[in-house]
């Protein structure tokens, strides 16, 4: 998974080179309304337009939270342009998938999402009684590590700049491994955590030195005890072999899942930052994508100090959607289960699941949701940002799968440089 047209337009391409000319294929999809939201009963309809090839009529299959299949059909044309549409009584999501065979024969197909009262969507499941408890728990069991502080300079590559990488001590004798920049001048600095999107990989220098270049103290820590810039070739055998399918590992104990070390590693991250002389003692923000946007929202909801969120297409929403009919945010653990006990697995689920930490989020929140991303669902995320109880500010991306493509994150992206920009002035969060 990776991170992240303000045009409610979702367009694929195919382009197919011919001998006389490059020839654009693609389906055009677009809500009626610019954001591709609607009411309970409210007639929903999607703009067809197909574009560089001769035909008639577009096959479609429509699902209710992705998952449950209302109608299938084929929608006609006129002059390459149709409609689909549909109704949903009650609050959800609606995806619709439209396909057509090229020149070649080959099939291009794109999506389209709406959402109907996103405002109303709550968890599949229930918060756990002892949730609270059992954090607090594991908050206590990181407290009796000290935190031995490792820090080695090392060229930033950017005048001005101080770069270090880092480490400290977590639970079960694992570590936090990442890097730290911060401007040469300023006493006092606002802070910010960068949290990682799923993969194995490297930490690029960039990451940290840019931002430290803008006047912020920043930390960014690898989701993994792995050291942060080994070669390609490390972090791929890593990825074959130890960390395959790290999500998976132990998710069928809330004791020995993959996340419980992450998710503190978090916590013990922020908590660094609040401990440094240089930390201006106001500003902390913590922000990551897919997902880093599960950290993010994880680490606010574990430690009092961080100030704000931002986090885009954020991973971790309701585990066990498909007990509600619909779509689960990855890791998509309600199936993961790979021979394990299922009854086991989805319980487990229930206390890494990020509609189950939102609750306890109280600060300024920042959350990118895309209506076609069928990896971290929108009705997941508005089941979570539903839960916050600090101000929020949900930017719908109705072109928006989940990585970034064709500027889709951009109407996101646009509103993280203003919070950025207002956040570092140590000014609230400019919460529309």
């Amino acid at each position: 998974m990776t991170p992240h047209n303000r045009s409610s337009i979702f367009a694929v391409a195919l382009c197919l080179l011919v001998p006389a000319a490059s020839r654009c294929q693609e389906i055009i999809v677009a809500p009626d309304h610019a954001q591709g939201i609607y009411q309970p009963g409210q007639t929903i309809r999607w703009n067809l337009q197909v574009k560089g090839v001769d035909v008639s009529e577009v096959s479609y299959i429509l699902k209710q939270g992705g998952l449950a299949e209302l109608a299938k059909g084929k929608a006609t044309l006129s002059e390459g342009k149709g409609q689909i549409e549909a109704k949903l009584d009650e609050p959800g999501w609606l995806l619709v998938e439209a396909s057509i065979t090229t020149t070649n024969a080959k099939p291009l197909k794109t999506l389209g999402g709406a959402l109907v009262s996103p405002d109303k969507i709550q968890p599949a499941l229930p918060r756990p009684d002892d949730f609270d408890a059992f954090w607090q728990g594991k908050l206590k069991d990181l407290a009796s590590v000290p935190m031995n502080p490792e820090l080695a300079p090392a060229d930033a590559g950017k005048t001005n700049v101080d770069y270090f990488k880092i480490t400290l001590d977590n639970i079960r004798g694992s570590h936090i491994r990442g890097q730290l920049a911060r401007p040469q001048q300023g006493d006092k600095l606002p802070a910010m955590l960068i949290v990682q999107w799923a993969g194995v990989y490297s930490l690029q220098k960039g990451w940290v030195t840019d931002r430290a270049a803008e006047g912020w103290l920043v930390l960014n820590v690898n989701a993994h005890d792995l050291p942060i810039d080994e070669r390609e070739q490390f972090y791929t055998d890593q990825a074959a072999g130890p960390l395959k399918d790290y999500p998976s590992i132990g998710n069928d104990d809330r004791e020995t899942s993959y996340f419980l070390r992450m998710y503190l590693s978090c916590f013990r991250a922020a908590q660094y930052l609040t401990e440094r002389s240089d930390w201006d003692g106001r500003t902390l923000v913590v922000t990551g994508g897919s997902q880093g946007g599960l950290q993010s929202f994880v680490t606010a909801a574990l430690h009092p100090k961080i100030s704000a969120v931002m986090a885009c297409v954020p991973a971790g929403c309701d585990l066990n959607g498909p007990l509600a009919d619909r779509l689960p945010g990855w890791p998509m653990w309600h199936w993961q289960v790979k021979g394990k006990d299922e009854a086991k697995v989805r319980n487990a689920a229930r206390y890494y699941d990020v509609v189950n930490f939102a609750s306890q989020v109280k600060c300024p929140v920042l959350v990118g949701v895309g209506l076609i991303d069928t990896t971290c669902p929108s009705p997941g995320v508005f089941a979570a940002c539903n839960q916050l109880r600090g101000p929020k500010e949900i930017v719908v991306l109705p072109l928006g799968e989940h990585g970034e493509k064709n500027g889709s994150h951009g109407p996101y992206n646009a509103r993280f440089n203003v919070w950025k920009q207002t956040l570092i002035k140590g000014n609230p969060a400019p919460v529309k």
